[in-house]
């Protein structure tokens, strides 16, 4: 993709019902049992899926940051707080990992940190540095009180890994589930 057409993605909080089914449509578009292995390996996947209503309550406790292009949803970044770990006990595993994973000798419950609940860019706008601006977007948007943007990030999805430790990304602690092996990796938006 031309680098030119940067002035014309705008970043925003998803609002409309459109914008989250458009999310959920590029979400489809790149989840890891969509994709072949090698299609993973090549461009990384995400993991979870959503519903509009999902996103309709995430969005009521944090913004869901979207990058438009030509009014199109072309990239997200899903963010929440750590209220929803009772909404979804799918995510008791991953939260419960944060208690135990530490960052400058504490463990990540002692900061206030809000939890980057996934990140996808469309394929065809790949390469434009949109993850850090989807991110830091997000990071704008949120409450100046939190000091951390705490995710995980499959060991098998290098790619991720890779991008997210270029923006700033810290790998906190690993753990495994039923699903594979992961990191807990912490960006500091204090530093930002």
């Amino acid at each position: 993709m031309n680098k030119d057409i940067l002035p014309a993605i705008t970043f925003q909080a998803a609002t409309t019902i459109q914008h989250f089914e458009q999310i959920i449509a590029l979400q489809n578009q790149n989840l890891y049992k969509s994709l072949t292995v090698e299609e993973q390996n090549q461009q990384g996947f995400v993991f979870a899926e959503h519903t509009v209503e999902l996103l309709q309550q995430m969005s009521s406790q944090i913004p869901q940051v979207i990058a438009l292009y030509q009014n199109k949803v072309i990239g997200y970044n899903l963010a929440m707080t750590a209220v929803m770990e009772k909404e979804l006990p799918s995510l008791e595993p991953m939260f419960r990992e944060f208690d135990k994973s530490r960052y400058q000798g504490k463990v990540l419950t002692a900061y206030k940190f809000f939890v980057g609940g996934q990140v996808c860019v469309d394929k065809d706008f790949r390469g434009l540095g949109l993850l850090s601006k989807l991110y830091n977007a997000t990071a704008d948007l949120v409450d100046n009180d939190y000091q951390l943007c705490v995710t995980e990030i499959a060991v098998r999805n290098a790619n991720s890994l890779k991008i997210h430790q270029k923006m700033g990304f810290e790998i906190a602690g690993t753990h495994r589930d039923e699903f594979g092996d992961w990191y807990v990796v912490v960006w500091d938006i204090r530093k930002i």
